[in-house]
């Protein structure tokens, strides 16, 4: 099974596909509108590699992050770095769930965690914590990473204006190809799935003393916030359940176009809503940090009740779909993809007719 595959968008789903997809002898090229990979919502947010805490109300999400977890650091040793003590705290009245509730249902996930560690900063209003081995992503090496593994195999600069299926091949921008995957999340095309858009902003902050090593903190389950270490020290990011989100837009274009016209005044509010939001559990966060820089991004999330962010991947004709809330889902959407083209191969020995009665049939019964 050999194919010529043209991937859209040279963020972790695009990198990581072309790169395993030309590894089993496939001949890829990615097409990217930036001028680097990662430039959009991978390299745009957290940067935490998922363990499964985040994600206490969806079952599925929460299992491929913990399985997808493994996988990476296999895959990807050098990409992420140590979390020193990275704390999922449970408020008292805040959360959407209890902290027993909360920490049977990480037991029955078979998650590791403990609850033994020394706070030395002030946390109030805390019915319970765990402590978990997560990691963050080093977005700089990935991109070093992957610029070295596929080379000219990425296209940068590169908008792709049109794709037309004629017979069994797909024309991206005129180029023939067999297959075409969307890893743009629904900003070229919007995926098969009720989804909407979601500009957002995340803050960053320092710690005004760099000899200081701050715990990751993630506030569960429910309207909540979290600090966050980067791969560069003494850099966290804020982020808010209630005041990231920007809006709810139902097309792409609309989300950019209001993400690309915030002013600093906008910053401002959102900078106080949010320190306001931190400093109920962590009183001291302004003693603590100042303010640096906020960034911009865009979210794709399916329209649900519930908090699914896994894995989804779609076909239409010639064209898949990948659609997913975190980057250690990477494998699944990989081998989905490499069943759902082996399934197409063999369609051709469907109507193949059976010979077992003519075995049966010739079977010796009797011996000497």
């Amino acid at each position: 099974m050999s194919y010529s595959i043209a991937i859209i968008g040279a963020g972790w789903y695009g990198c990581h596909l072309a790169s395993s997809l030309d590894a089993l002898g496939m001949e890829t090229k990615v097409f990217e509108m930036n001028a680097r990979p990662l430039h959009e919502a991978s390299g745009n947010n957290q940067f935490r590699l998922h363990l499964g805490f985040h994600y206490a109300r969806h079952y599925n999400t929460r299992m491929q992050s913990r399985d997808g977890y493994m996988r990476f650091m296999e895959r990807y040793p050098s990409l992420s770095g140590q979390v020193v003590n990275n704390i999922y705290a449970v408020p008292e009245q805040d959360s959407l769930m209890d902290f027993l509730t909360y920490r049977l249902i990480m037991t029955a996930s078979g998650i590791d965690f403990s609850e033994a560690i020394d706070i030395d900063f002030k946390i109030n209003n805390i019915e319970g914590y765990l402590v978990t081995e997560e990691r963050v992503l080093h977005t700089e090496s990935a991109r070093v990473y992957f610029k070295q593994r596929l080379g000219d195999r990425l296209i940068f600069n590169q908008k792709i204006e049109s794709i037309e299926e004629k017979a069994d091949k797909v024309y991206v921008n005129g180029e023939c190809f067999d297959y075409v995957i969307d890893a743009t999340w629904g900003h070229f095309r919007k995926p098969p799935m009720e989804v909407f858009y979601e500009p957002t902003i995340l803050l960053y902050y320092e710690s005004k003393d760099t000899r200081e090593i701050f715990p990751a903190l993630t506030f569960v389950d429910g309207p909540l916030c979290s600090i966050y270490p980067t791969e560069e020290a003494s850099l966290y990011t804020l982020s808010s359940v209630p005041h990231t989100p920007i809006g709810r837009f139902s097309s792409s274009s609309e989300a950019r176009a209001v993400r690309n016209q915030l002013n600093q005044e906008f910053v401002t509010s959102k900078v106080k809503q949010m320190e306001a939001q931190i400093a109920h559990y962590v009183p001291d966060f302004n003693e603590r940090f100042r303010f640096v820089a906020p960034q911009f991004s865009i979210k794709t999330k399916p329209i649900a009740s519930y908090d699914d962010r896994s894995c989804h991947v779609f076909k239409q004709g010639r064209v898949f779909s990948v659609m997913s809330g975190k980057i250690d889902t990477v494998f699944f959407a990989t081998e989905r993809i490499l069943s759902m083209l082996e399934s197409l191969e063999n369609l051709q020995f469907a109507k193949v007719p059976s010979m077992l009665r003519q075995e049966i049939g010739s079977a010796e019964y009797f011996q000497g």
